[in-house]
């Protein structure tokens, strides 16, 4: 595979910057969540937990992406950690979408059966649905070490390896079938069902007047990042895998593609951040203490503080108009909060 000139700066720049914003953010993610776990053990949080841990094994191993890129795209470590870095590079992209199409599933019932769904809302559920979703994109991400098996097709004229970017024709009759069966049942549909939950999820929101104008805005914002998520970072490297298959070949802009999935890194947090006001407020204090101690001085606090203020005065206002209402609507209206902190 040929790159051109300028590709060594553009994977480094894209590397290196998501492995500087996106390791603190997930690690203060990480951090907010288990703070609170220890609170109180609730279904999304489960959800958004295994997407974090998914995020920081891409990011422990992206230093060997860097080391590639500043080698002129040569694989010259270990080829042991060739298989592995790739393994877990493509799996944290379907475990990603399979998560934030569980969130969506677990926003919109919610909503749309909030009765039902506080009765029946169990952790354990979640911790299924999680161990489920880690089998099916590890299962179908194993693909990179059986193609491995086969003939080696990465070695150049030059005696130098690429990693995982060229193949033989053996290795294709495998990769090629297994990428565009992933490219259905990992990206098409769950982008289906997100897309269907979060259309929803959105009008049902907006139609109920008990809930405030900064609330309905954050749910919108939520869904609007969650869809830009699927569409900047997985849907190219996605269409790469149709492509492939029609052409009977690997794309050679797909290692391109695949730059835009590394950014997912970045921008789950952001997601995390929008997704609930109970998050925000952890999130925020954990961001305090860090300035601290840091010594970053008031200024940190000062813009901390009035964030986690105004999340604050929302949910008591919230929780003194619900106490205004009947019991039945009560529990109707608990429910659909419920979701939005």
């Amino acid at each position: 595979m040929l790159f051109f000139p300028g590709a060594k700066n553009l994977f480094l720049t894209v590397y290196i910057t998501t492995f500087i914003t996106g390791l603190p953010l997930n690690i203060l993610a990480f951090s907010t969540l288990i703070a609170k776990f220890r609170q109180k053990l609730v279904p999304v949080d489960i959800l958004l937990l295994n997407l974090t841990i998914s995020d920081l094994l891409l990011l422990i191993f992206l230093p060997f992406k860097i080391l590639e890129a500043s080698s002129g795209m040569y694989w010259q470590m270990p080829y042991v950690f060739c298989s592995i870095s790739s393994f877990l590079y493509f799996s944290s992209i379907y475990i990603t979408a399979l998560f934030l199409t569980a969130v969506s599933v677990e926003r919109y019932l919610g909503v749309a059966f909030p009765i039902k769904y506080k009765l029946l809302r169990k952790p354990l559920y979640s911790i299924i649905a999680s161990i489920v979703i880690w089998i099916i994109a590890i299962s179908h991400c194993t693909i990179v070490y059986i193609v491995q098996i086969y003939e080696p097709a990465n070695e150049t004229k030059t005696n130098l390896t690429r990693c995982y970017s060229t193949f033989s024709p053996k290795q294709l009759s495998i990769l090629l079938p297994v990428r565009f069966e992933a490219c259905l049942l990992l990206f098409c549909i769950p982008l289906v069902i997100t897309l269907f939950c979060y259309i929803r999820f959105v009008k049902i929101i907006l139609s109920q007047p008990h809930i405030s104008r900064k609330r309905k805005k954050r749910a919108v914002v939520l869904v609007m990042t969650t869809l830009l998520n699927f569409i900047i970072c997985f849907m190219p490297y996605n269409i790469s895998h149709i492509v492939g298959f029609v052409q009977g070949r690997s794309p050679g802009w797909r290692v391109y593609a695949l730059l835009l999935s590394t950014f997912n890194a970045s921008i789950d947090p952001i997601i995390f951040y929008f997704s609930s006001s109970s998050f925000r407020k952890t999130f925020l204090k954990k961001i305090m203490m860090a300035g601290k101690k840091l010594h970053l001085g008031g200024c940190w606090d000062e813009v901390c503080l009035p964030l986690c203020e105004n999340d604050t005065e929302d949910s008591v206002a919230v929780g003194q108009s619900s106490q205004l209402e009947m019991v039945p609507r009560n529990l109707y209206n608990s429910t659909i909060h419920l979701q939005l902190s």
